[in-house]
């Protein structure tokens, strides 16, 4: 589906952008993967990754920083020639409180979660308009769209990639280029799998669907979206929350 093109994915050493990298990988595209600390976990997607028969390379990198995010983009398309797929996905939480989060944690997630994914939109788009179908896919969140207790940092960095999204979509649209946006609900993750097993099952209470979702659900959409298939969508937010936010 995806023979011969090259996928950028940030944050994929884990959770949902491990599992958006394997599924571009598994779908026959060269996948770059950008992560941010752990070189281990970042070399074992790499090596499952070129088990499928693609080439596969990481790069490590704090997307917050614009300089070291145009390096290491430059870097990329040097290495494989094009790029074709940027999927934003990098991102962190610092929770608490909105009365009582400091600047530092509001800054440090809005830095991660959506100025890098404008630092990498921003520094590779001149390489996905060159592509005859360039794809962008933010990964967003259903924080982003109804906000959530404790998260008033993360809520607002994934409102802001929806804005992002619509804009690049618009922007972009003349090269043949689509953006679009994934919104995940709970996501059966690492993050998520730290919590307690009454706080798991007091969330799936609240899906309509009565479970969390898997990172490999959240995946599927992206690899469609960065597919022919998707052609003609263009500028959409689309949630994989088993209803949550209907």
């Amino acid at each position: 589906m995806l023979r011969g093109k090259t996928a950028v994915v940030t944050g994929a050493s884990r959770g949902i952008g491990k599992a958006i990298a394997l599924g571009m990988a598994q779908n026959g595209a060269n996948v770059a993967i950008v992560y941010a600390a752990s070189e281990s976990s970042a070399h074992e997607v790499l090596k499952k990754a070129e088990s499928f028969g693609v080439a596969a390379r990481a790069y490590q990198c704090n997307v917050a920083d614009w300089n070291e995010a145009r390096s290491v983009c430059e870097k990329i398309a040097a290495d494989f020639g094009s790029v074709d797929i940027l999927v934003n996905n990098a991102g962190i939480i610092k929770d608490n409180l909105l009365r009582r989060m400091s600047e530092e944690d509001f800054n440090a997630v809005i830095g991660v979660n959506l100025s890098g994914a404008f630092n990498f939109t921003r520094h590779l788009s001149r390489f996905v308009m060159r592509s005859k179908a360039g794809r962008i896919i933010n990964i967003s969140s259903a924080s982003g769209i109804m906000g959530n207790p404790c998260q008033a940092n993360y809520s607002a960095a994934k409102a802001g990639m929806i804005g992002l999204t619509k804009t690049a979509a618009k922007e972009f649209s003349g090269k043949n280029v689509t953006c679009n946006a994934i919104a995940p609900g709970f996501i059966d993750t690492d993050m998520t799998a730290a919590l307690p097993q009454a706080v798991k099952e007091r969330i799936s209470t609240t899906v309509p669907l009565r479970r969390m979702g898997t990172a490999e659900e959240v995946a599927n959409l992206a690899v469609f979206l960065a597919s022919e298939l998707s052609s003609y969508i263009t500028g959409e937010v689309i949630r994989v929350d088993g209803g949550l936010c209907m």
